[in-house]
């Protein structure tokens, strides 16, 4: 639901009255949120594909065990299901500016953190490429988070005003 601005309209030329005031809408969803989105969908992808190779060559070259690797990896692959569904909802929820969404993609953003730092500082064995590649992720990832507590609050504020 969107905020209406009432505006005045323009009187009629041909019968020289005016039919009074015009609601117009007031857009609330957020441009820099929607482009973050877009982009953190992107590197997402880019970044799940550079680790699962990451992954074939820990398993390959170093001594894993293979305890640790079954779990880190069958983590990772709910990690990325998990992401798509918070990134789907971040993105409709800006779009639809409805708050419900938005928020469940904000309470889904504290366990994706916590992956996040699992990936940066917690696995097995941690490769200077993914501490370039999660680190880029936790800046997108806390822009977001900031971002999206800032446009649910626009929304929340103007279903008051309503």
């Amino acid at each position: 639901m969107s905020a209406v601005q009432a505006t005045p309209q323009r009187q009629n030329a041909a019968t020289g009255s005016s039919t009074g005031y015009r609601p117009t809408p007031v857009t609330l969803s957020s441009l820099p949120l929607q482009i973050l989105i877009y982009f953190h969908g992107w590197y997402f992808v880019v970044a799940w594909l550079v680790q699962c190779l990451l992954y074939i060559y820990k398993g390959t070259v170093l001594p894993f065990p293979s305890r640790n690797l079954d779990s880190e990896v069958a983590l990772f692959v709910l990690f990325g299901f998990v992401e798509a569904i918070r990134l789907f909802l971040s993105s409709r929820g800006n779009l639809t500016e409805k708050k419900v969404p938005l928020i469940v993609a904000l309470l889904l953003s504290v366990p994706i953190l916590f992956v996040y730092l699992f990936l940066l500082l917690w696995q097995t064995y941690v490769l200077r490429l993914e501490l370039v590649v999660w680190s880029i992720g936790i800046a997108l990832l806390i822009l977001e988070i900031l971002l999206s507590c800032y446009t649910a609050w626009l929304f929340i504020r103007s279903e008051k005003a309503l």
